[in-house]
């Protein structure tokens, strides 16, 4: 039987991945439909800001409905599943872009869930697509919506995710199987780890976690400023006061946090204006390393991380406040947020929210996430890195979300009533954690999906990559290659 594929993939990278793949199966695999860049047959970001005269090439504005999506209506998560994808259709809200869409309230973005779910739903049945791949995690909204509707149709899915880990990449049928596999009794070398240290993130700044100099107004900022009144309020354009007022705030934040923030350099917004605000006031906070302490290092928003990676932890102040409601007497919480967070999901009521919650600190930006790893009873995360750093300094790890490394040794997958004295009191053994690690970089796939990721291969060749990658690919899709994740082929 020839494969029918549905493939969502941005990018000229993974555009000669699909290309090298169709060609080396002789036949054997078609395209029903490509979506992501510009060139694909469905042009992603379109879809994202719902754009009536450009629809991106999926016809959501033509079509009449005949049921298509009743396969995705009848699954029991479906609340769950619209609820994920509006929190990721919101990324491209007016408060956060300035091509953004124009949806102002929940039916909205209601109605944009069933629109494009159904017009998905009456595309794959139109191109007879038997299959579908994502080469990457569902998460900026169009693409979790096609997920969806191939997985309620009966599609066979394969997701494909890069690894931290040079030259590797994770696969899965299903997003919430990421991290699932059995370590044991995988024969493979361990993965060698020095004791206690960090992972090397090329994508974390060193002055991120020191004392920095304070920031000072740019020009830059001046400017999104100015084309913020200038798109969104052109009469207070006219009113001296307020722009002076305003830009005297701007200014304020700048010399308050560190130079390395750069706060309105590319997007301003009276939302990202109040952010920023609440978060200088706790530049301040004095907090105690020696008393026992629960570390909770924030994410980034939106992000796969909590946005297709969270469920309803997508929501970390709920994860905060299920921490608290089993906090022993005399035990902390120390928040950190994310050096690249800006306004989103972090509104004035989640300050509010979190000043509500018995036990929590808001650390200042130059406490440094190594050091409380380090010095915590046990770091709580959805599914970030911070775990896997925890992991490798002897310290346990409480997940709530699919993070890759859930089955190592040293993780405590959370649960109502969780016992926080004994998790401090867990005896990590260094070996072990290298064993299951090592399992798991077996159960990898060689290559790199995203093209930032070259960086940290060594004597990187992209025309042996597109070879390894496409090769694997097609296993993959064919059944004859198991995923990293889940179930075997």
């Amino acid at each position: 039987m020839t494969i029918r594929l549905a493939v969502d993939g941005r990018g000229e990278h993974r555009r000669a991945f699909l290309d090298r793949m169709v060609a080396r199966s002789a036949g054997r695999v078609e395209i029903a439909f490509h979506t992501g860049e510009p060139v694909a047959d469905i042009f992603g970001p379109d879809l994202n800001r719902l754009r009536p005269d450009r629809n991106g090439g999926l016809p959501m504005h033509d079509f009449r409905l005949r049921g298509a999506d009743l396969p995705l209506l009848a699954q029991p998560e479906f609340r769950t599943m619209v609820e994920t994808a509006v929190d990721q259709l919101h990324r491209t809200a007016p408060t956060y872009r300035y091509r953004s869409h124009n949806i102002q309230n929940l039916q909205d973005y209601l109605d944009t869930y069933h629109i494009l779910a159904e017009a998905m739903a009456q595309k794959l049945l139109e191109t007879r697509a038997t299959h579908a791949l994502f080469m990457n995690v569902p998460h900026v909204g169009y693409d979790t919506i096609l997920y969806h509707v191939a997985q309620a149709m009966g599609l066979h899915v394969t997701v494909l995710s890069q690894t931290i880990f040079s030259n590797q990449f994770f696969s899965m049928r299903r997003i919430e199987d990421q991290g699932l596999f059995n370590p044991s009794g995988i024969t493979a070398p361990p993965m060698p780890i020095e004791r206690g240290s960090a992972p090397e993130l090329f994508y974390m700044d060193p002055r991120w976690q020191k004392e920095s100099p304070r920031g000072r107004i740019g020009a830059r900022a001046v400017a999104s400023f100015l084309r913020h009144v200038a798109l969104r309020r052109p009469l207070s354009l006219l009113n001296p006061a307020y722009m002076v007022s305003t830009l005297r705030r701007i200014a304020r934040i700048y010399g308050t946090l560190p130079d390395w923030r750069d706060p309105f350099a590319r997007f301003f917004h009276d939302n990202e204006l109040a952010y920023f605000e609440h978060l200088a006031d706790h530049e301040t906070a004095d907090f105690d390393l020696d008393r026992p302490f629960v570390y909770v290092p924030l994410h980034n928003q939106p992000e796969l991380s909590t946005s297709a990676l969270g469920g309803i932890w997508r929501d970390q102040l709920l994860l905060i406040e299920a921490l608290a409601a089993d906090l022993p007497e005399g035990w902390a919480i120390y928040v950190k947020e994310n050096p690249r967070q800006g306004a989103y999901a972090r509104g004035p009521m989640f300050f509010h929210r979190l000043k509500r919650i018995k036990g929590v600190t808001l650390l200042p930006s130059a406490a440094n996430t190594h050091e409380l790893s380090r010095r915590a009873r046990f770091t709580a995360t959805v599914s970030g890195t911070a775990g896997w750093e925890a992991l490798r300094t002897g310290r346990p790890a409480v997940v709530f979300g699919a993070a890759w490394y859930r089955s190592l040794p040293g993780v405590v997958l959370w649960q109502s009533g969780l016992d926080f004295e004994a998790i401090a009191g867990m005896t990590l053994d260094h070996a072990d954690l290298e064993a299951a690690a090592g399992a798991l970089l077996s159960r990898c796939h060689d290559g790199v999906l995203e093209t930032i990721y070259t960086r940290i291969v060594e004597g990187y060749d992209r025309e042996a990559n597109t070879e390894r990658v496409s090769e694997t690919m097609l296993g993959l899709v064919e059944g004859r290659i198991s995923p990293t994740f889940g179930e075997p082929a």
